[in-house]
């Protein structure tokens, strides 16, 4: 009996070794004019410049919208994050708290998900930032472990300045008009209402000033105990659905997220594996070792970007040795543009670049929405080429779904296209001729290559009033907004040809394009059409009420 099972066997271990390990490699604000295959000469990146060189390099890679949580959100379901309700409408855009309701809704079908279905072992490693749970503090129902991955290490949001001391705050907007505004009206008003008693003007009751005094104190304290409590109730490891380390602690936490990725590898050489290694760096707060400290080029966010250059080298060290690399697609990207406005007190630049682009980070100027994106595969894709055709991180889904033989969900829209054929040169032609560039909810620009033209257009509805005026960035609320005061709309719509104009200098006019009126026409009927694919009754996961912080959440 012995011989004859293995006979049945084999056919299925054969099926396995035909599909591909897969290893994703994503950044967290990191520019694409970053990493020195992209044309920087200062930060060095000598393992993500060798993927550049043994893969294909594409140079229109985008991501639909420009904020840490929606973007992951449509790059691990190929879809606009606005069809999944990940997309919001209010001005915060990502999750500030482990402990609110909000996040990926297990509706949603991950590429995890359908390799998991289809024999591979699946891990993500590193940043989750797409929910944790939705009733109670024990059903996770958003969490990595109910969207197809089968073990989860790391941080369930995101690496924040509130979690290194020292670092600052990303609250500091909320903390002017929920505390100090208050407090400053509160102490005003206790000193008029006691010169006026003291002048016998009006007749104020002590039991008014207790009041008042009371309500300072209250909001004093709160101030204080969230300050004192953020950090242990926010900044944890996780392990599966266990804390691990509260608070986490930065000193070589990339060497063990790393250490977690290459365990992960060598238990699975047998089988084939999807490896999501989702960087924290170079998000703020900056961190890295003792071996990186102090030695790049580019102060604390150098250091940070070469030790993430570091751990690259380090999976793919771990591929060679342990002979996987020929059979494994590595995807190197970032979830959008570089954080611009990361500037400290100092003066000390703590973002990256965007190279030549306008903009980047929470704005869909080219340098918030066009990324890294590296594909190495030996002996399936030609090293060294250069794909300059518009590309999207939802090509991802796809992607991997053809190559593990998995069907794609026919009961919803998946907006990614299989990158197979352009990586191979099969096609030369992106297959999106449309891409839509998102603002949290808000569709605010479109994308078009037309079949058989060099152009690409690109239309903005609204465009962000950077402050200071001049500047590339908002530097005063930190992040670009989408809506109000905050933007200046256009009718018509800002136009620009990227294939002229790439770092979208000079609008276009009628006087300066004959096509104008006739391509914003067509941009427009477009925007209809995916507009009218756009359910309108979608739970909001990033409303005020999923965004708040929930103590009975709390883990």
């Amino acid at each position: 009996m012995a011989p004859l099972f293995l006979l049945l066997l084999l056919p299925a271990l054969d099926a396995a070794r035909t599909k591909p390990n897969v290893v994703l490699l994503m950044a967290d604000d990191l520019g694409i004019g970053d990493p020195g295959c992209y044309g920087n000469k200062t930060l060095r990146t000598p393992n993500i410049d060798r993927l550049a060189r043994e893969g294909v390099k594409l140079t229109q890679h985008l991501v639909p919208t420009p904020l840490c949580t929606p973007s992951r959100a449509a790059f691990m379901t190929g879809r606009y994050p606005v069809r999944s309700g990940m997309a919001s409408r209010s001005q915060v855009g990502v999750f500030l708290f482990t402990a609110c309701s909000g996040g990926l809704p297990s509706s949603e079908v991950t590429f995890a998900q359908l390799l998991k279905d289809r024999g591979y072992s699946t891990a993500l490693v590193g940043k989750w930032h797409v929910g944790v749970h939705c009733h109670n503090k024990t059903d996770f129902c958003h969490h990595p472990l109910r969207h197809g991955f089968e073990s989860f290490y790391g941080i369930s949001t995101t690496n924040m300045r509130d979690c290194k001391p020292g670092a600052g705050t990303v609250f500091s907007r909320a903390f002017r008009w929920l505390v100090f505004v208050p407090l400053q009206a509160l102490g005003v008003t206790l000193l008029m209402l006691g010169a006026l008693r003291f002048l016998g003007l009006v007749l104020v009751p002590p039991a008014l000033f207790i009041l008042l005094a009371l309500l300072a104190a209250a909001i004093l304290l709160l101030f204080l105990a969230f300050l004192r409590y953020f950090r242990p109730l926010n900044c944890f490891l996780m392990r599966n659905f266990d804390v691990v380390q509260r608070p986490f602690t930065y000193h070589n936490l990339t060497q063990g997220l790393v250490d977690e990725a290459t365990q992960f590898i060598q238990r699975n050489t047998q089988t084939p594996f999807l490896l999501f290694l989702s960087f924290l760096q170079v998000h703020t707060a900056l961190f890295s070792s003792p071996a990186f400290t102090n030695r790049s080029h580019h102060g604390a966010y150098g250091d940070a970007a070469e030790e993430m250059d570091w751990a690259v080298g380090r999976i793919l060290d771990a591929l060679d040795r342990l002979g996987l690399a020929n059979d494994t697609l590595v995807y190197f990207t970032s979830d959008h543009g570089a954080h611009v406005e990361e500037v400290t007190p100092r003066g000390e630049v703590h973002g990256g670049s965007n190279g030549m682009f306008r903009g980047g980070k929470a704005n869909t100027w080219e340098g918030g929405i066009r990324v890294p994106g590296l594909v190495r595969w030996p002996g399936v894709l030609r090293p060294g080429l250069e794909v300059d055709e518009p590309t999207s991180t939802m090509d991802v889904f796809p992607t991997l779904a053809a190559l593990a033989g998995a069907p794609l969900p026919r009961d919803r829209i998946i907006d990614g296209r299989d990158l197979m054929p352009l990586l191979r040169g099969e096609i030369a032609r992106s297959e999106h001729e449309f891409l839509f560039h998102y603002c949290n909810s808000y569709l605010n620009a479109v994308r078009w290559h037309p079949k058989n033209s060099t152009s690409i257009w690109k239309a903005f509805y609204f465009t962000p009033n950077f402050s200071p005026p001049g500047s590339n960035g908002c530097h005063d609320t930190h992040v670009c907004l989408c809506h109000g005061r905050h933007v200046t709309r256009h009718d018509p719509p800002l136009l620009f040809d990227l294939s002229r104009d790439p770092r979208e200098l000079t609008p276009l006019t009628p006087a300066t394009e004959p096509r104008f009126h006739a391509v914003l026409r067509a941009m427009a009927q477009a925007a209809q059409r995916h507009k009218d694919t756009v359910p309108r009754h979608v739970t909001n996961q990033l409303s005020m009420g999923h965004l708040l912080w929930k103590p009975w959440l709390q883990l």
